[in-house]
């Protein structure tokens, strides 16, 4: 089988997290999305301290295809730097990984 990760991302607002989540997942780079949020957000940005919220947007992919992936969010993310992040999933059901595998599997 192929390693998988999860890739986070943050927008400022749903429907943001909502078009990013749609673009990477019609692109087949993304088997499955999830949105979560509001989330609470306490961070340093361009040298000032600050907090608000934010939806957090959670996608499913290839470690093989992890490039792409950010290189879409990058290009499609509304802001200007935003966390482009992967963790190992390190294990699952056989199904569920397989439909992962299947669903984002190039061209």
């Amino acid at each position: 089988m192929t390693d998988f990760l999860q890739v986070s991302t943050a927008t400022e607002n749903r429907d943001a997290a909502v078009r990013l989540a749609q673009s990477v997942v019609s692109a087949r780079l993304a088997a499955g999305a999830q949105i979560v949020g509001p989330v609470g957000s306490v961070f340093w940005h361009q040298g000032e301290f600050g907090s608000g919220e934010e939806w957090q947007l959670v996608l499913k992919v290839r470690s093989d295809r992890y490039d792409e992936v950010e290189a879409h969010l990058l290009k499609h993310h509304p802001w200007q730097n935003p966390e482009v992040s992967a963790v190992a999933i390190v294990a699952g059901s056989h199904a569920y990984l397989h439909w992962l595998e299947t669903t984002t599997a190039p061209d």
